[in-house]
Parts: C-alpha cells; sequence; structure tokens
C-alpha cells in the first residue's frame, strides 16, 4: 500500500512539474505583469453589405464637452461619420441617436445633428439600460447595428456588446469610433472582436467597406 502511495504522489508530482513548465510564469496580479504585456495582434477589417431594411445605424452621444466637441479624437471622426450618415438616410436606414447626462438632442453636433424623426434615448454607457432602445429595435424588425459614437470604451463598447448579447449582428466602423486617447479605442475595438459568446456576432470594419 504505501508503495503504491509513493507512486502515486510522484505521478502527481511529475504532472505539476510537467503543467509548471509548460505554463507561463504568472505574476500575482496583472498590475505586476503590467509592463510585461504584449499587444494582441489587431483584428482583420473586413468589408459588409447590409440589408438597409435590417439595419439601423446607431450614433451615439455626439454631444459636446466632455464627449465630442471638447475631443480632438472625435472631432476628427466626423467627416466619416457624416458621410456613413448621409449614404445611410439615402438608403432608408434607421438612424437612431443617443445623448447622455445633461444634453439633449438639440444639442448634438451640427453636422451629425438628428431628423426631425429620429428615434433617440438616453442613458449611461450601455444605451439599453432603463431606455426603450430594444423595443424601437424590434418593432422596426432590425437586425443589424451599425454602431458609432464616443466614448469608445463607453457607449460604443456597452451598447456593441450589449446588442450582440441580444443577437443582433454588429457592425464596428474604426474610424467612426473615439476615445480620449488611441488606447479605450484599442481596448473597445479588440473587446468587441473578441467578446467571450458573442465576439462572433460583430464585425470590425472601416466606413468606406460598409455598403448598402
Amino acid at each position: 500500500m504505501k508503495r503504491g502511495f509513493t507512486m502515486a504522489a510522484a505521478i502527481v508530482a511529475a504532472m505539476v512539474l510537467s503543467s509548471a513548465v509548460g505554463s507561463p510564469a504568472r505574476a500575482a496580479n496583472i498590475i505586476d505583469e503590467w509592463a510585461g504585456v504584449k499587444l494582441p495582434l489587431a483584428p482583420d477589417l473586413k468589408a459588409v453589405t447590409v440589408d438597409p431594411k435590417t439595419t439601423a445605424l446607431l450614433m451615439l452621444d455626439f454631444i459636446p464637452a466632455p464627449y465630442c466637441s471638447a475631443n480632438p479624437r472625435c472631432v476628427a471622426t466626423l467627416p466619416a461619420i457624416k458621410q456613413l450618415l448621409t449614404e445611410a438616410r439615402a438608403k432608408g436606414v434607421t438612424v437612431i441617436y443617443s445623448v447622455a447626462g445633461k444634453y439633449a438632442t438639440s444639442d448634438i453636433i451640427q453636422d451629425v445633428a438628428p431628423a426631425a424623426n429620429d428615434p433617440w434615448v438616453k442613458s449611461k454607457a450601455d444605451k439599453f439600460l432603463n431606455t426603450d432602445l430594444e423595443k424601437i429595435l424590434k418593432d422596426k424588425g432590425i437586425q443589424t447595428v451599425i454602431v458609432t459614437g464616443t466614448a469608445a470604451n463607453g457607449a460604443v463598447l456597452y451598447t456593441g456588446s450589449a446588442a450582440a448579447v441580444r443577437g443582433l449582428k454588429v457592425i464596428v466602423p474604426v474610424d467612426g469610433l473615439s476615445g480620449d486617447d488611441v488606447y479605450p479605442e484599442q481596448l473597445a475595438v479588440w473587446q468587441l472582436a473578441h467578446g467571450p459568446g458573442f465576439g462572433n456576432q460583430v464585425t470590425i470594419t472601416k466606413s468606406d467597406m460598409i455598403k448598402f
């Protein structure tokens, strides 16, 4: 019995040692490892064609400071977003806006301002939270959403992932989102592309790679 126990213990020890050798060493926490983190590869940009009848363009939080107008990275996205908005409207795509904080739709930046009958919602980062966004999409038969806006790691990330979790196809043009700096944009794009359980619902693209 003693010999059998000793043999079993040796086998377990060998398995543990083998596992340790084959796995990278882990520090106590991510902060300890922060400086050594290797950037993942960027997601591939993919061309996509959508059905205007079942697609909605989400225009999230294009409002004044501290959102878009005071953020040079957001301002730089406006020409591409304006062009995408113009093409979407020409094809009859549903356009839905959001605002946050103290702002109303009348505060949305004029270059990408809503039309009189465009639906809108008001919430924090997740625009499905405590709003009728889900009902609006269902009532219009929407199956795909194109998500644009600021902040990338706020409204874009949380609304995009919430849409994907609800079974919608999500299209994210990388020239249609912005953060306070480049890292929030990178974080948002990577998480949308790789989110567990919903990453396969998301297409990362550019505005001029979207066809209606």
